[in-house]
């Protein structure tokens, strides 16, 4: 038995790693995560605002003089009289109209007129200084004496660090928005790969079927062993483009990454990381820092990549049984596209429930959605960034290759029928009678 079945998986297998598509996602991953790394260093290199003149018409004769001051980059602003005589002028890129009661009137408002296309970065600096310049005027009135002096004092910008506490009291940084994005980014690779792998697998029966070989394999190989081998075979392809995902990611972050930060950022990391950098002097964003930190652990990767091939397998498994049952019982892809919804909808769903338990990770609907085959899959990898109990993971993994046991066995029941079964549609009674029989 266990030589036969040798056979269907290398067959599966080879059939489907020798594919180009499968060395095309396989090498086209690393390389999006070597964009994902380099990007902001990109961005620095390539981006070149475009220079603007800008036509500025104050009524108020406050705005003008700050926004001279400021001299935000790449935008020059030249005063004008009238803007409506300066809206066809073409050595303006643009005229901004400011009314005179733009300070004492709280529903007043300025306009900007564009000859090309508006620009996030131009839109917030001319607001920003408008709004400066116009509260600055309001506490003027006020006639306080060091009013801008006693509100810069009483300013404050606090940086919030979370640090988690383990059984022994020692301490690690954390984010929850990074363990947030983290925990959704790994679950969307599950969920991308059980319905990939198991439409494989149901798409592979139902071929073979239509063609008649399963009912000249079956002569030889009992449909237990067949439907197993199919499973596994295709199994194990996912399993290695994991692995190879896991190992250039690691090679990434162990020589590319540091390669691309600059020696301050690299320093503040360090220090982070050996809990001696005082957050108020750090010139880099917190979260930045954590993140920048988790990537270039080459030990916290390869932990993330074992925990999600662990429950790959686990998930891969349960669902591809449910696939390879719906595929034995069709003789088309229209035909089992009512059926498969019993194998996708709860994907969808765990996805979905793993998204609202990222809100709060600890709480009682993340621990039972982490339980339940039909959706701890997902819901456990959002969780686990979190660092969770240790024994809610095992628990979760032990209960899902259990359940693949289980169903497995439903699914070999109906998988030894089904794929004799031509003509017919059949039914979810159909489907439950063929699983009860001895």
């Amino acid at each position: 038995m266990k030589s036969r079945i040798n056979i269907i998986i290398a067959r599966e297998f080879r059939e489907r790693v020798a594919k180009k598509s499968f060395i095309i996602t396989t090498l086209l991953m690393p390389v999006l995560m070597v964009l994902f790394m380099a990007a902001p260093a990109l961005i620095a290199i390539f981006s070149t605002p475009t220079e603007r003149t800008i036509a500025v018409a104050d009524g108020s004769g406050l705005v003008l003089p700050r926004l001279m001051e400021e001299k935000p980059d790449h935008v020059t602003f030249v005063p004008v009289k009238d803007a409506d005589t300066e809206l066809t002028n073409e050595r303006f890129d643009g005229v901004l109209s400011i009314r005179g009661d733009i300070a004492d009137n709280r529903k007043s408002s300025i306009t900007l007129y564009l000859h090309d296309a508006a620009s996030i970065e131009l839109e917030s600096q001319i607001k920003g200084i408008v709004n400066q310049a116009i509260e600055d005027y309001r506490l003027n009135k006020y006639n306080i004496a060091n009013l801008q002096e006693i509100l810069d004092d009483i300013h404050s910008d606090v940086t919030l660090q979370t640090v988690r506490l383990d059984e022994s009291g020692q301490g690690e940084n954390t984010s929850s928005m990074l363990s947030y994005l983290l925990g959704i980014a790994m679950a969307f690779i599950l969920y991308m790969f059980l319905l990939m792998y198991g439409q494989m697998v149901m798409t592979s029966i139902i071929e073979e079927k239509n063609n008649r070989v399963l009912e000249l394999v079956v002569t030889s190989v009992k449909p237990m062993q067949l439907m197993l081998g199919k499973i596994l075979g295709v199994g194990l392809v996912a399993v290695t483009q994991i692995v190879i995902w896991g190992v250039l990611t690691c090679m990434i972050s162990a020589f590319l990454l540091p390669a691309l930060l600059p020696e301050s950022v690299s320093a503040q990391v360090e220090m982070f990381n050996s809990g001696n950098l005082d957050m108020a002097q750090a010139t880099v964003d917190t979260d930045l820092l954590q993140a920048i930190s988790i990537l270039g652990s080459v030990a916290y990767i390869a932990k993330i990549f074992c925990y999600i091939l662990l429950f790959l397998i686990g998930g891969f498994l349960f669902y591809a049984s449910i696939f390879a049952a719906i595929g034995s019982a069709v003789d088309s892809v229209q035909d089992a596209s009512q059926l498969v919804s019993f194998a996708t909808i709860p994907i969808i769903i765990g996805l979905i429930g793993g998204m609202a338990v990222a809100q709060d990770p600890s709480g009682t609907l993340g621990m039972w959605l982490s339980f339940i085959p039909f959706t701890s899959p997902m819901v456990m990898l959002i969780r686990i960034p979190f660092d969770i109990p240790g024994w809610q993971i095992w628990a979760s993994l032990g209960l899902l290759y259990l359940s693949f046991i289980f169903m497995a066995w439903v699914a070999a029941k109906i998988y030894r029928i089904g794929i004799f079964m031509h003509g017919k549609k059949p039914s979810i009674k159909d489907l439950y009678r063929w699983s009860t029989y001895k």
